[in-house]
């Protein structure tokens, strides 16, 4: 049985567009950051990660085309349609596919996270456990695995994904402390700041 990577990104970014972001680029995932577009830092460290297959969920933004640049057929872009309606329905699109194509559990970050390394990938990936959360500093934070056996307990809509299962199954929580740092890149300050 193997183990694929998951990268969210299918959200509307809308704190960066808020946040007058709009003026650098149409969406924050294509926003130059570190002399690349932010999402690519996310694919290349989930690719290095050697996961048995990629998945990179779209919605709101289409970024098929920097996926294809960065990775080429070494990642799967599947689009959901509802993404509107939460990060929940992109994880139930991955897993879908994960289920569909034989794996045993999904890793899953988010497209907004550059700064979080392979190695975090790599290493919540190996642990054993049902469900495996990276820390940072203490903080649990993505990438998250997430064993086939916990995937019908997940939600199917709404904003939260993994951390309902924390609350739901908190006995099969593994935390597994990582190094790297866990920022997330909503708005044009924190892109400005991060930079």
């Amino acid at each position: 049985m193997t183990v694929a990577g998951v990268v969210l990104a299918a959200g509307a970014g809308s704190r960066y567009l808020e946040d007058g972001g709009s003026e650098i680029s149409a969406h924050k995932l294509t926003a130059p950051f570190r002399g690349r577009p932010l999402i690519v830092w996310s694919l290349l460290a989930a690719e290095e990660a050697g996961f048995n297959q990629l998945y990179v969920i779209t919605g709101a933004v289409d970024v098929d085309d920097l996926v294809a640049e960065t990775l080429g057929e070494r990642a799967t872009v599947l689009h959901n349609p509802h993404w509107n309606e939460g990060q929940a329905t992109s994880l139930a699109v991955a897993i879908e596919a994960a289920a569909a194509d034989g794996h045993r559990a999904i890793v899953v970050g988010l497209a907004d996270q550059p700064l979080v390394p392979a190695a975090a990938w790599r290493s919540v990936g190996a642990s054993a456990g049902e469900i495996v959360t990276a820390t940072f500093g203490g903080v649990r934070r993505p990438p998250v695995k997430l064993e086939r056996t916990v995937w019908p307990d997940l939600p199917r809509s709404g904003d939260e994904g993994a951390r309902s299962l924390f609350r739901l199954r908190p006995e099969l929580v593994y935390e597994l402390p990582c190094s790297g740092n866990p920022v997330d890149i909503d708005t044009l300050e924190d892109l400005q700041q991060w930079s």
